[in-house]
């Protein structure tokens, strides 16, 4: 980084923010001498388990993902691409550290950058790493210019400016509620502009460093962390929950493990259910994440290195709590006393807090009150719809994406939505009309268009997706789901029988990547079958099937392996297995050219 400049720029938006305070004593303070000011409000929509906020540049409208534990605020390289910003490159000793590894990384400029209509100028953010599924994600550099309040639990977050308060409580809201106090570490190489929240904890009676991590989706625990501690993948009740994904390249395998009790300044919880990842953290032991920033509301004072927290209910750690007690054994009230939203932006809000904690039922009816109140909003019914197929109503969630798509016709998520749904109830022409619809909507390098392409694939539009692919790939270079796109470009290319050497690069690539993999494996069968490679192709059809026994496709298609190199018996055996699993497996074959 450039730490002149960034210093200057850091200043510049500094000075933004202080122009918008609106100064005020924080409420509950016992010192008139501590002055609380509000510089900025954020208002939070979950989108499933990742708070996010708006924002804009220039007349464009962005959503960036709330991340306490990204030390500066990122761009995806597609992201930057969409916004037509210059990226200047960094050395190549600069890399961005994430839950996937490390990435490159370059630095972009952003001029006319807005938040909570405060408009801050000459904004840097790093450029570089995996999508998000959204524009980006707000770092340090902005989060850590001030003290910060994290009140996830009622869909806001602000910046806020406090003098003069030393040792006071600024849980300004808790009343009668137990604050936890904890005093934050900053690491030296930290640096001055990104102060990472960093706090020690205890888990089993051993203290690990731990970062609160707004953006990570559960609380996490490195793997070499939790041996010391004395739990392993191997331990009695850990079980494995696949593969998570990170700013890197790679996905990483964790386990959920039960431990003793993990203790947060004064709150304890026992017998927690955390996730532990073959993960580095920069040092540190432990993600504290979204499960733990929904349940509580936090202030950050960075002035004084100190972290104020209260316990404001729902589910965490993997347990779902009916109530807390003090240390003492009494129950603590956590009756929530914030006043009901009153439009519908408010019960939007909370209606996503409502459904990130599994709490369907309220968070329906809060989004009903949304749709009530602004009925031409197309947000509010694709919000409702999302919670709906979460409660498992898949008609009046179809229901609402019909309406939310002819609100908005442009909306790709709401199209790429409907066309899953149409999909699973055998409307292929409906579904065909969506992906066109979204296909003429989205950019380029648009994330979603990866999930376009699976799409394509799954109404037999081969040449469709492999467009996708190549742009969704030429956008993402380092993204961790790359395997995923290389697996399905050398699908589709193995499908039209095109560029056959440029599939199987493909293929070994998504398998270096990801080693052992059922789908690439019997993608890769299907290139070396095109080729007349049929010794290599009848062997990935062989471990294809011993990962996935039960995949009609590689079974059909080693049946055609194995009928072109005279092994009679052995292709009615697997034809016959295949035509059990899907009767109609035959059509697909014939329509690629295979019979």
């Amino acid at each position: 980084m450039h730490v002149g400049r960034t210093g200057r720029a850091r200043a510049a938006v500094f000075a933004a923010l202080a122009a918008a305070v609106g100064a005020s004593t924080a409420p509950g303070t016992a010192r008139a001498d501590c002055q609380v000011s509000k510089m900025l409000e954020l208002p939070v929509t979950m989108a499933g388990r990742r708070p996010t906020v708006q924002g804009r540049v220039g007349a464009r409208d962005v959503s960036f993902i709330l991340d306490s534990g990204a030390f500066y605020s990122t761009l995806s390289r597609a992201s930057a691409a969409e916004l037509g910003l210059k990226v200047e490159a960094l050395p190549p000793s600069f890399t961005i550290q994430g839950v996937g590894g490390a990435a490159s990384a370059g630095v972009a400029v952003v001029r006319d950058f807005s938040l909570g209509g405060v408009t801050l100028p000459r904004v840097e953010f790093i450029v570089g790493g995996s999508d998000t599924g959204a524009t980006g994600l707000l770092g340090q550099n902005i989060l850590g210019l001030a003290d910060v309040e994290y009140d996830l639990p009622h869909g806001m977050v602000r910046l806020m400016h406090s003098t003069g308060c030393g040792k006071v409580n600024l849980a300004y809201w808790a009343g009668d509620k137990p604050v936890t106090v904890l005093k934050l570490e900053r690491p030296e190489r930290d640096g001055p502009f990104k102060p990472h929240t960093v706090a020690r904890v205890t888990i089993d009676g051993r203290s690990v460093s731990a970062v609160f991590d707004s953006g990570a989706e559960q609380s996490m625990l490195t793997l070499a962390a939790a041996r010391r501690i004395g739990v392993t993948p191997d331990s009695p009740g850990a079980v494995a929950v696949g593969q998570g994904i990170g700013v890197g390249r790679r996905g990483v395998a964790s386990w959920r493990a039960p431990f003793g009790k993990i203790e947060i300044g004064g709150e304890a919880i026992a017998r927690p259910q955390i996730v532990i990842a073959d993960v580095e953290l920069g040092g540190n032991d432990m993600l504290i994440g979204a499960d733990f920033f929904l349940t509580h509301r936090l202030f950050v004072s960075n002035a004084t290195r100190t972290m104020y927290v209260t316990y404001e209910g729902g589910p965490l750690f993997g347990l779902t709590p009916r109530g807390a007690r003090t240390a003492a054994g009494e129950a603590i009230d956590l009756t929530d006393r914030a006043g009901a939203p009153t439009d519908a932006e408010g019960f939007g809000r909370r209606g996503a807090v409502l459904a990130s904690n599994h709490r369907l039922a309220e968070a329906l009816a809060d989004f009903d009150r949304a749709v009530a109140l602004a009925p031409r909003e197309a947000r509010y019914y694709r919000q409702r719809a999302t919670a709906r197929l979460a409660d498992r109503q898949t008609l009046p969630a179809l229901a609402d994406l019909d309406r939310a798509v002819e609100l908005a016709p442009q909306d790709a998520e709401a199209r790429l939505q409907r066309a899953m749904l149409r999909l699973n109830g055998g409307d292929r022409s409906g579904a065909t009309a969506d992906l066109e619809a979204a296909d003429a909507a989205l950019a380029p390098s648009n994330a979603m268009r990866l999930t376009l392409a699976g799409l394509w694939d799954r109404v037999d539009r081969p040449a469709a997706a492999l467009t996708s692919y190549d742009a969704w790939l030429r956008a993402h270079p380092e993204d961790a789901r790359r395997a995923n796109a290389l697996n399905g470009r050398c699908w589709a290319r193995a499908q039209l029988n095109r560029d056959l050497d440029g599939a199987l690069a493909d293929c070994n690539a998504a398998l270096k990547l990801a080693p052992d993999r059922a789908a690439y494996l019997d993608s890769r069968a299907l290139v070396r079958l095109r080729r007349g490679e049929l010794d290599a192709a009848l062997a990935d059809y062989d471990s294809a099937l011993r990962l996935a026994p039960r995949m009609a496709w590689s079974l059909y298609a080693r049946a055609l392996a194995a009928a072109r190199k005279g092994r009679a018996e052995q292709a009615a055996r697997d034809r016959a297995a295949a035509l059990a699993i899907e009767p109609r497996i035959a059509e697909r074959a014939r329509r690629i050219g295979l019979e």
